[in-house]
C-alpha cells in the first residue's frame, strides 16, 4: 500500500488494492459512491453491531499557482509541516499523465544564498516544487498539463529494517489498514464464530476530516478506530505495545468501551499504554460530527514523528492486531446497545459508587458574601 500513491482527493487505486485483499479473504464488501469501503464478517447475531475503522488516504500537496519561474506554489492537503516537505521527492498528477518533482525551499542553493538558506521562515510560502522537466516559465509548465489543483503525492521512502523497526512516510494510517486486514485473517481462519456482525471500515478522507461521516449503517453500536499514537515528549504512547487512547481535541472517548478495551488487554497479556492527545483528531469525531448515535474508541501503534518522517515497531502492530481480534471475538456487555433508543432498563453505570456517595456527603461550600471582592 505504501507504494500506491492515495493523497486525500487521489484514492481510487489504494481502494482497488485494499479490495483485491479483500477478495483473497473471502470478506464481503461494498463502496460508496467515492469509494470508502465497508466490508462485514457475520457474527452470531446481527445486533449490537461492531466496527473498526481505518482510512486510506494519506497526506500530500496541491499546485497553489504555477509561478513565472517554471516552479509550482503548494498547498498541503492535511496538517503537516512544510519543514517535513522541504527535499522532498512527490508526483504531481496533470492532465497528460505524473510529473516527478522536488519540494524545495524558495532559497536552496547554499553557494548562492549562503546564511540566508538557514534564515528562511517554515511555512507553505516558503516552498516551491521543482518540476523535472525542461521548464523555464509558467507557459512550459502549462504546456505539460500541469495546472492549477493538480494532486502531488509526496514518496514514502520506506524501509523496513531487521531489528522490526519501520521507517516511512504515510505510516499514519496505511499501517492501521494493515492491522485490520491481518486481524481480518485471523478471525476468517478462526473456527470460532464473532459475537455479532462486525464491519470493517476504510475511509478515504480522515486526513481532511470527513472521514468515517458516511459509511456506517444504523445497527452499528460501537466503532473502534485504529490510527497513529504520537510517541514524543509529554505523551505516554510508546513504539512498543497497543496504545489505547482516553481522549484527545474532541474529548473523552466512550467510558465503557475504553475501559472493556484494557480489560481485554489485561487478560490478553497484550502490552498496552495509555495517553492523551491534545492536537488529534480521527474517524471517531467525524462519525460523532455526523450524528452516529455510537461508543467510539482508539486504539493506536506508538509513530515517533508523526506527520513527518515516520517510525514505527512491528510490535506495536501486532499487539494491535491482538487486542482487534480478541475484541471482536469477545461478548457483549451492553445487550441495550441493540437498540438506537430504549427505556431505562440495561442503562450503564459508571460504578463508583463509593466515590459518588463520599461526594455526596461533603459539606457545601460556605455562601459568599456578595460585598466581598472576587
Amino acid at each position: 500500500m505504501l507504494g500506491i500513491a492515495s493523497p486525500t482527493g487521489y484514492t481510487d487505486e489504494v481502494v482497488w488494492e485494499v479490495c483485491r485483499e479483500l477478495g483473497r479473504l473471502g470478506v464481503d464488501y461494498e463502496l460508496t459512491r467515492r469509494g470508502a469501503i465497508r466490508a462485514r464478517i457475520p457474527g452470531d447475531e446481527p445486533r449490537p453491531a461492531r466496527a473498526v475503522v481505518a482510512h486510506v488516504d494519506t497526506l500530500g500537496a496541491q499546485v497553489k499557482a504555477v509561478k513565472d519561474n517554471g516552479r509550482l506554489e503548494v498547498v498541503p492537503i492535511g496538517h503537516w509541516s512544510s519543514r517535513f516537505a522541504e527535499g522532498a521527492r512527490g508526483t504531481v498528477f496533470s492532465e497528460k499523465g505524473g510529473w516527478r518533482g522536488t519540494i524545495l525551499p524558495l532559497k536552496a542553493s547554499g553557494h548562492t544564498f549562503n546564511e540566508e538558506v538557514d534564515e528562511q521562515p517554515v511555512s507553505w510560502r516558503q516552498v516551491e516544487m521543482r518540476i523535472d522537466a525542461r521548464v523555464r516559465n509558467r507557459h512550459d509548465v502549462l504546456k505539460l498539463g500541469i495546472d492549477v489543483g493538480d494532486i502531488i503525492a509526496i514518496d514514502p521512502q520506506p524501509e523496513f529494517l531487521d531489528n522490526g523497526f519501520i521507517v516511512s512516510r504515510h505510516l499514519d494510517d496505511k499501517a492501521g489498514v494493515a492491522v485490520m486486514l491481518a486481524a481480518m485473517k485471523a478471525i476468517m481462519e478462526d473456527p470460532q464464530t464473532p459475537t455479532v456482525d462486525t464491519y470493517w471500515l476504510f475511509t478515504i478522507a480522515e486526513e481532511v476530516g470527513s472521514g468515517a461521516s458516511s459509511v456506517l449503517v444504523p445497527d452499528v453500536a460501537s466503532m473502534i478506530t485504529v490510527d497513529n499514537g504520537t510517541t514524543a515528549p509529554g505523551q505516554n504512547s510508546d513504539e512498543f505495545g497497543v496504545t489505547i487512547a482516553m481522549a484527545d481535541q474532541t474529548g473523552p472517548f466512550d467510558f465503557h468501551l475504553t475501559r472493556k478495551l484494557v480489560k481485554l488487554a489485561r487478560e490478553e497479556d497484550i502490552r498496552f499504554q495509555k495517553d492523551v492527545f491534545r492536537y488529534y483528531r480521527s474517524d471517531s469525531a467525524s462519525a460523532l460530527e455526523a450524528g452516529a448515535d455510537i461508543r467510539t474508541a482508539l486504539v493506536t501503534f506508538g509513530v515517533d514523528a508523526s506527520h513527518g518522517y515516520e517510525r514505527i515497531h512491528v510490535h506495536a502492530l501486532r499487539s494491535l492486531a491482538e487486542l482487534l481480534t480478541a475484541y471482536v471475538l469477545s461478548p457483549v456487555e451492553i445487550e441495550r446497545d441493540a437498540s438506537p433508543m430504549a427505556g431505562v432498563e440495561g442503562f450503564t453505570h459508571q460504578d463508583h459508587k463509593e466515590a459518588h456517595e463520599r461526594a455526596g456527603r461533603e459539606k457545601p461550600a460556605p455562601e459568599r458574601d456578595d460585598r466581598e471582592p472576587r
